[in-house]
């Protein structure tokens, strides 16, 4: 179990990596951006991606999201267009839903 001192957070920068690539990808994409199908994106992109865990305090700025973001940039884009492309010839949401 991991102790939380309401000062600290542990987080995983992968999940904010791949949300700051779905939409530019979905757009490029013309693929549904509906919420469902994000959120089957981020699943399936993240269960492809190493997790990167950090400690940060609350409101504090990452400290090492730069490394990170370099180094797992073409990684992350490439994970989420994989998943976007399954997710747009299989989704999961009612028609009128997008």
């Amino acid at each position: 179990m991991i102790a939380h001192d309401g000062k600290s957070e542990l987080r995983n920068y992968m999940e904010d990596c791949v949300q700051d690539a779905i939409g530019p990808i979905l757009n490029d994409m013309n693929a549904c951006a509906c919420e469902r199908c994000q959120f089957d994106i981020s699943a399936m992109a993240l269960n492809n991606l190493p997790p990167k865990y950090v400690v940060t305090r609350k409101g504090q700025l990452y400290t090492k999201l730069n490394a990170f973001q370099q180094q797992f940039n073409v990684d992350v884009i490439s994970a989420v267009s994989r998943a976007a492309s399954i997710v747009s010839k299989n989704p999961r949401h009612d028609p009128e839903d997008q």
